[in-house]
């Protein structure tokens, strides 16, 4: 199973290359599997790379789910640790 976590695009760059926002984090991505592609864009990323093109919609919702998901898990509240360290 894997899994791709939906962002959207605020930047692109040369070589196949964009600034993805997923929910107040950005990271570089590629983006040459998605011909097209422009800023505000929202994508899945996996393993570093969009995979495929999705709706605001969807991925509004999707983004929505992780955060509660997260938040069940207790990452993200004060004084607990981060997610590298579990």
């Amino acid at each position: 199973m894997c899994l791709g976590v939906p962002g959207r695009i605020v930047e692109l760059k040369e070589g196949f290359r964009a600034l993805v926002d997923f929910g107040g984090i950005r990271r570089e991505v590629d983006v040459s599997l998605l011909p097209g592609v422009k800023v505000g864009d929202y994508v899945i990323i996996h393993a570093g790379a969009a995979i495929s093109k999705v709706s605001e919609e969807d991925a509004l919702i999707t983004l929505k789910l992780w955060k509660e998901i997260a938040e069940v898990m207790g990452y993200g509240k004060r004084g607990s640790s981060n997610i590298s360290s579990r």
